[in-house]
């Protein structure tokens, strides 16, 4: 820290209880100066000799016969004016960054100017401050703190202007330049901890991390800190990246448990105010600030209450980089009052603003080639099925909240492209879990929800768990069978190609179409036998197909006594009954023992794919 010591006469100023102040000298004190509640007994000459104000005062008391001046409005207080009076006196004063700036407030309000005397506190604080103060890095931060206190003498002097001003030219210094001392206990590059400091054997100079300045800046009110980054930001040399970097730092610092379900602190306005200027100050460039701190700053500003306009900001930024978010980022408690865990309307929005700030990306660009614009189409292919993939899986966990509407489940899986989608596993997953936590779905829910699916994105071990699922309705579990048993044959096709083997042909010939009685069909036992028959064999792939042992019924094309699974669907589909709902899938172990009760079916989806 910078100092300066001014005068070289011993200190003779003495303490006589708490509100008393004098100047032990042979000389008896001739003028009392009244500052706040504290009484100065002190010379009139040594004092009129600097002040410009004291003159004026003083002869206004002696036109009354009165000794006593009162000052209650100096700035610094009692503190402040006797560090003026001590340099009337040529007492030694010490400035340093705590004192000056109450200090130089004092001088002016005292008016201690070279026109009175030359070589006066004024001139000397101003050397002082410009020579010194400003030109120190952590000095800076002292002396912008103490003017707050001093406001608005330290704001007409310029002074708190000159502290922000020096402080953001410093920030925005090249790193390689800056040779002061600073505050980092973040996480360091390998040559920063100490390893890694030689190379053939040459010692290699340290780095300076371009984001060096942020936790010193941490140490300033909002207030302040505003005013700070708002400087450096318009000075245009901070990379955008490092000022969002500050800006978490700033509210990790006030707030250690951002985005942890503990930070409970409702209607707490100070909070509110700092988030919500923190929101403000964010750099509007994409990729200034984490997808995962942005969705942390949402998460608090929806549990404050802060303002539309903030959390519609919020949302439009972590927009733009959703393919970057977690989970466990997505998962933002519902508000008061809403029945939902999560708050599942906000997550839809932010998806919404991704696909149209997607859609909007992806229109083609004159200026664009075409090499460019492929590379550019390929990147946004790759984000959107990122976001899928975390729409799924952000699913599961919101499937798990026995108050979730299946509306909203729906409406937040129908938001993503089916192309966005090549395998549906985690969208089966998600509806899985649905069916599982919701047992009480009516037949048309069920439908619905089931209908979200396309079986023939499901992966071979998707579809092994789909047909052994007790909860899927029977239709979609013959579906899966269907495509599966597809699969299959199209794949001992492939070997029977290159084999020169005949197999079976497509299975794929002609079409069903789907109606609302489908998914009430009911299948007789009969139906069921075959229908485990065709598990065992469309499973299993066509390895046994092409075996020795069945060597004997692949001449017309399909095994004798087997009917073929577009067969076995038309049987089932045709079936109808009139049964009770069940919760319950009939394509567990059940159907193929020698139980002769009815088995149930359960509803799906009004939409379906057609299956041929």
């Amino acid at each position: 820290m910078k100092f300066m010591k001014l005068g070289s006469k011993p200190d003779s100023f003495q303490t006589d209880g708490n509100d008393v102040r004098i100047v032990a000298t042979e000389l008896a004190s001739d003028i009392i100066v009244h500052v706040g509640n504290v009484k100065f007994y002190l010379h009139k000459f040594p004092l009129l000799s600097k002040s410009s104000r004291l003159q004026k005062l003083v002869a206004t008391t002696s036109d009354e016969c009165n000794d006593e001046i009162y000052i209650p409005d100096i700035p610094g207080g009692p503190a402040a004016f006797e560090i003026c009076a001590k340099f009337c006196y040529g007492m030694t004063v010490t400035l340093n960054a705590y004192n000056v700036i109450a200090a130089r407030c004092a001088a002016e309000y005292l008016e201690m100017h070279e026109s009175v005397d030359k070589g006066n506190l004024i001139y000397k604080i101003e050397v002082f401050l410009n020579s010194s103060i400003f030109r120190t890095w952590k000095d800076l931060i002292i002396v912008l703190q103490t003017t707050k206190s001093l406001l608005p003498w330290s704001e007409e002097l310029k002074l708190v202007n000159h502290c922000i001003d020096s402080i953001a030219n410093k920030a925005s210094i090249d790193a390689s330049k800056v040779e002061w001392s600073y505050t980092y206990n973040r996480k360091k590059l390998p040559s920063e901890n100490g390893l890694d400091s030689h190379w053939n054997g040459v010692k290699k100079q340290q780095m300076v991390p371009k984001d060096w300045w942020v936790e010193d800046l941490t140490e300033l009110e909002m207030d302040q800190y505003k005013l700070v980054i708002m400087a450096i930001k318009t000075k245009g040399r901070v990379s955008t990246r490092v000022i969002g970097e500050a800006l978490k730092a700033y509210i990790y610092k006030r707030f250690p448990s951002l985005g942890k379900a503990s930070l409970m602190i409702h209607g707490d306005v100070k909070v509110r105010s700092l988030v919500e200027n923190i929101i403000w100050l964010l750099p509007s460039e994409k990729g200034s600030a984490s997808c995962s701190f942005l969705l942390k700053l949402l998460r608090v500003a929806s549990l404050l209450e802060c303002s539309e306009t903030g959390k519609k900001e919020l949302i439009k930024r972590i927009g733009c980089q959703l393919d970057e978010a977690s989970v466990t980022d997505l998962l933002i408690p519902a508000t008061a009052g809403e029945s939902t865990t999560y708050d599942i309307d906000m997550v839809l929005n932010i998806l919404e603003e991704f696909m149209m700030q997607d859609n909007k990306t992806a229109q083609p660009c004159p200026e664009v080639t075409g090499e460019l614009q492929e590379m550019k189409s390929q990147a946004i292919g790759t984000s959107m099925v990122a976001v899928a993939k975390l729409v799924d899986e952000y699913l599961v966990e919101i499937a798990k909240d026995p108050c979730l509407p299946l509306l909203k489940f729906v409406d937040l899986a129908e938001m993503v492209p089916s192309d966005s989608r090549p395998v549906q596993d985690g969208l089966y997953r998600a509806v899985d879990m649905y069916l599982k936590e919701h047992p009480s779905l009516s037949k048309s829910e069920r439908k619905k929800l089931c209908g979200l699916m396309d079986c023939r994105k499901l992966s071979a071990d998707a579809c092994t768990h789909a047909v052994q699922n007790e909860r899927l309705p029977l239709r979609l579990v013959v579906q899966v069978l269907f495509y599966e048993q597809a699969r299959a044959s199209a794949a001992a096709n492939i070997r029977a190609d290159s084999s020169g083997i005949g197999s079976y042909g497509s299975s794929r010939s002609a079409a069903t179409t789907n109606t609302e009685d489908d998914w009430d069909g009911v299948p007789t036992v009969e139906d069921l036998k075959l229908l485990k028959s065709m598990k065992l064999a469309g499973i299993s792939g066509g390895s046994e197909r092409s075996s020795g042992n069945n060597d004997s019924k692949i001449g017309n094309g399909k095994p004798k006594g087997i009917m073929t699974p577009k067969k076995i669907l038309g049987k089932i589909l045709s079936s109808k009954g009139q049964v009770t709902e069940n919760s319950s899938s009939d394509t567990s172990g059940s159907p193929g023992s020698n139980n002769q009760e009815e088995p149930k079916s359960t509803p799906s989806r009004i939409i379906r794919y057609s299956v041929s």
